[in-house]
């Protein structure tokens, strides 16, 4: 097999054909349980929110003329008309001179345009008030349609959906949205050294780490992993498998089997299934040179290198995008993860020609945050339970030095 990965395509290069990919398609859920979905329809308000002018305090519905100059000194005197509850339409209207009880969310009567405090009011009998200050037209009050407006376009097809936007929807009296269905991911590990991790491994052998730290990952994109197993660098049961899981998934990962090698099947494999074909083996970054990714009738499959942090890393900054991009979110591609400004606690070197993705603890001391870069070899799993996000060296820098402004990348910010 030829050392196709030495030949490596540009960062941006994989972001573009991360785009082609399809979405998985909609679904209708209760609203219940679409926090955390993907929007898959536009939300147009139908109503004015709140519908009717409210108040916003416990008080007097007032005509804000008749508090013109009240002060605790010369006081304004109303009669009282009425009192007003919440979620009552009140038949009365407030007249010149009049004043209406009314409690906090409750719907303003005919006649007032502001709210007056009940401390800044006081009730003489049970029929007059005196008021010690004046408002303005409109202060204690929300307007009908402050909170939207008819026919406003409030959600777009692509947004997460977070408690507010939930909330937006049920004041839109739908129960139930269309979202996207969530990706589900097949996790296939390789390798013949590799055992379950219910079983002691004897000399020579480790249990199997990325299909749990890959599934943790998946899970927390929203999506939902499949592990396919452990399979054997063996041709006929790692295609079997890889078969078997795009059959029944939308996208699959391949842990292991993707560096240069007598024992290296994965891009036979994939080049051998249906309609395959590889768009990427290799690329300038570090960890996670001998990165693929393959496409097969539509779906994306990813080939990540064996060693637990560089596959964390290469799911962190490239597969993470991949199954937010046809999961629907319409954020997938802002280029904002890298987005905490800290300072650089040491220096650090890089080659020129490819992208350092480095392991940083961040520390606040004396009010700033600084990035504490976590060394080690990329086979170690303690270096990502120590760390807390990436930073990253540029293709044309030849390294860092302490003291320098760093943009943090922080972990698991699905």
């Amino acid at each position: 097999m030829t050392k196709e990965f030495f030949n490596v395509t540009p960062v941006e290069t994989i972001f573009e054909y991360i785009a082609e990919f399809s979405g998985t398609g909609t679904e209708i859920v209760d609203l219940l349980a679409a926090g955390g979905r993907i929007l898959a329809g536009e939300i147009v308000s139908d109503i004015d929110l709140p519908g009717f002018d409210r108040s916003t305090m416990d008080g007097y519905a007032v005509r804000a003329s008749d508090t013109f100059g009240a002060s605790e000194g010369n006081p304004a005197y109303l009669d009282i008309c009425g009192s007003i509850a919440m979620g009552e339409k009140p038949d009365i209207t407030v007249l010149p001179g009049k004043a209406a009880r009314i409690a906090t969310g409750g719907m303003l009567p005919e006649g007032a345009d502001a709210v007056m405090m009940v401390e800044h009011a006081s009730e003489i009998d049970d029929m007059t008030i005196e008021v010690y200050r004046r408002v303005a037209p409109g202060t204690h009050v929300i307007q009908k349609d402050e909170d939207i407006r008819k026919n406003t376009r409030l959600l777009s097809p692509g947004t997460f959906l977070r408690p507010q936007e939930t909330g937006i929807i049920a004041a839109m009296g739908m129960p139930r949205v269309t979202v996207y269905k969530k990706p589900v991911v097949g996790i296939i590990s390789t390798g013949d050294e590799l055992v379950p991790i219910e079983r002691h491994p004897e000399a020579g052998f480790i249990r199997d780490i990325n299909t749990y730290t890959l599934a943790s990952a998946i899970h927390l994109c929203g999506a939902v992993p499949v592990s396919c197993g452990i399979v054997e660098d063996r041709f006929d049961p790692l295609f079997a498998a890889a078969e078997c899981a795009l059959s029944q998934c939308d996208m699959l990962i391949l842990s292991g089997g993707s560096s240069v090698g007598t024992r290296d099947l994965t891009v036979e494999v994939i080049e051998a299934l249906p309609g395959a074909a590889i768009r990427v083996h290799g690329l300038p970054v570090r960890p996670g040179k001998p990165t693929i990714l393959a496409e097969a009738g539509g779906k994306s499959i990813w080939g990540l290198p064996g060693h637990v942090a560089s596959a964390m890393v290469i799911f962190e900054i490239f597969v993470k995008p991949c199954i937010r991009h046809i999961s629907g979110d319409r954020g997938a591609f802002d280029g904002n993860d890298f987005r905490i400004p800290a300072v650089l606690t040491r220096n650090l070197s890089s080659a020129q020609g490819r992208i350092d993705y480095v392991r940083v603890r961040t520390v606040e001391k004396g009010g700033v945050l600084f990035a504490e870069p976590v060394l080690g070899p990329s086979g170690l799993i303690r270096t990502m339970l120590d760390a807390d996000g990436l930073i990253r060296i540029g293709m044309n820098s030849e390294g860092l030095e302490k003291g320098v402004q760093v943009m943090v990348m922080p972990f698991h910010q699905y």
